[in-house]
Order: structure tokens, then C-alpha cells, then sequence
């Protein structure tokens, strides 16, 4: 006779999941965690005390350097007077090139190695002045007054000045810019001769007959010539650039 009983409690049909009944889900687990936000950004440029009132200095100091910086190259030079007449007139207005004629003597720079003596040897940054330049110079009778003037005769020339006109080194000198103002000089003689010293120029107004020039207190030291004319730009009518004239010389 057949007998039922219990089932037997190790069977794994009626048993439990062990491993299931095991797992623990820990909170939380498996659900998206909320974005942490990144750290505030904090703006690490702190603020200078008085930084308007640096700023301003700055700018005048800027503005003070570019000014000095202009003024060693360029001079602004109002024509007084009417020797330069016709070429230039009283009141107008020029700028004039500082560094035109800007020149060093190379030998001073070896001056102090003992036993070595090259001698002068001047080195011009652009050029020496050239015949027909207009420029500004300190003369000799008033050095604080400057004087606008033509370089007529350079280092080395010999110059003379008889039967209404300029000489140099025997050739008459063709000026078409006086327009037939004739050049006289009580200094010479007849066709009496004057050389040009190294380092300096002799200079004269166009108008010839009203001008205190190197007729008066002789050639002058490059190194008192202050500029070359560079510009005019006052009035109008007379803007544009002074370029020296092209002289028929041997």
C-alpha cells in the first residue's frame, strides 16, 4: 500500500532561491545620480587700487614718449620774414627733417683702444647736405633765433660771387628760382675766390637783396644746421614736399 507523506524539505523544488533571497539591493542602487554642478569660476584678477587713475598716468606717459620721440625727428618751423621770397613766404608753415643730415665720426668709437689712430672717418646715417637743400640753422650773429636759408656751397667748394651771379669753382650757377634777381657780395673782389671749410656749407636767401646769409657771417658748421625743409603744409595753396633743384655743374 502505497503511503504519502510530507515532501522532504531538502527539495529544491519547494526550496527558495538562496542566492536570490541573499541579494541585497543597497539604496539607491541602480538610479542615476543627480549631476553634481562644477565648482563656481571666480575670477581671479583682482583690482589694483587707484587702476583709473594708473591708467591715465599710463597713457600721459605713452603720449609724453611718442611727443619726444616725434620731436627728435620732426620740427615745426613758421618762416619769418621774406628772405626766402619767392620760394617761401613769411607765415608759412614747414616741417623739417631732424635726421636728415644725422652723421657720426667712426673713428671716435676706437678712440679708446691705446696706440690706434685712424683718424676722422664721418659716417652719414642718409647723406650729407646737398646743393640747392633748403634748411634751418643756428647762425653764428644769433644763435637763438633760427634762420631758413639755401645751401649753396658745400665742404670743399670754391665760391665767388661777381656779375650778378654765383660761382662754384669757376662755373656759374644757374638759379632759376630767383627769377632774375641778380646776387651781389661787398665781401669779394672781382671773381675773388672763397673755400669752403671741411664740415660746413655756405648759405643764402632767394631773395637776395634782403637776406643775412653766409654773405654776412660766412660759411656755417654742418653742425649747426638744425634741419632739412621737409614738408610744407600751410596755406593750401603751397602743401607739398621741398625737393633740392638739379644744377648744370661740371
Amino acid at each position: 500500500m502505497a503511503q504519502y507523506g510530507r515532501p522532504d524539505a531538502t527539495t529544491n523544488d519547494a526550496a527558495p532561491d538562496s542566492a536570490a533571497e541573499s541579494r541585497q539591493v543597497a539604496p539607491g542602487a541602480g538610479t542615476p545620480s543627480p549631476a553634481t554642478p562644477p565648482p563656481a569660476q571666480h575670477d581671479s584678477t583682482t583690482q589694483r587700487p587707484g587702476g583709473a587713475v594708473w591708467d591715465v598716468l599710463e597713457t600721459l606717459v605713452a603720449a609724453a614718449l611718442i611727443f619726444v620721440l616725434v620731436r627728435t625727428a620732426v620740427l615745426n618751423f613758421q618762416v619769418d620774414g621774406l628772405s626766402m621770397d619767392p620760394t617761401l613766404d613769411s607765415g608759412e608753415l614747414l616741417l623739417v627733417n631732424r635726421q636728415s643730415y644725422l652723421h657720426f665720426d667712426a673713428g671716435k668709437l676706437v678712440d679708446w683702444i691705446p696706440f690706434v689712430d685712424v683718424g676722422v672717418h664721418e659716417y652719414w646715417v642718409f647723406h650729407p647736405p646737398q646743393r640747392g637743400d633748403i634748411v634751418v640753422l643756428r647762425p653764428p650773429i644769433e644763435p637763438d633765433r633760427p634762420y631758413i636759408k639755401r645751401v649753396i656751397g658745400l665742404p670743399g667748394d670754391r665760391i665767388a660771387i661777381h656779375d650778378g651771379a654765383v660761382y662754384i669753382n669757376g662755373s656759374r650757377l644757374e638759379e632759376p628760382y630767383l627769377n632774375g634777381i641778380a646776387t651781389a657780395w661787398s665781401g669779394t673782389m672781382g671773381s675773388e675766390e672763397i673755400l669752403i671749410p671741411d664740415n660746413h656749407v655756405f648759405v643764402m636767401g632767394d631773395n637776395r637783396n634782403n637776406s643775412t646769409d653766409s654773405r654776412a657771417f660766412g660759411a656755417i658748421s654742418i653742425d649747426d644746421v638744425i634741419g632739412r625743409a621737409w614738408i610744407s603744409y600751410w596755406p593750401s595753396d603751397d602743401v607739398g614736399f621741398f625737393r633740392a633743384p638739379q644744377y648744370l655743374l661740371p
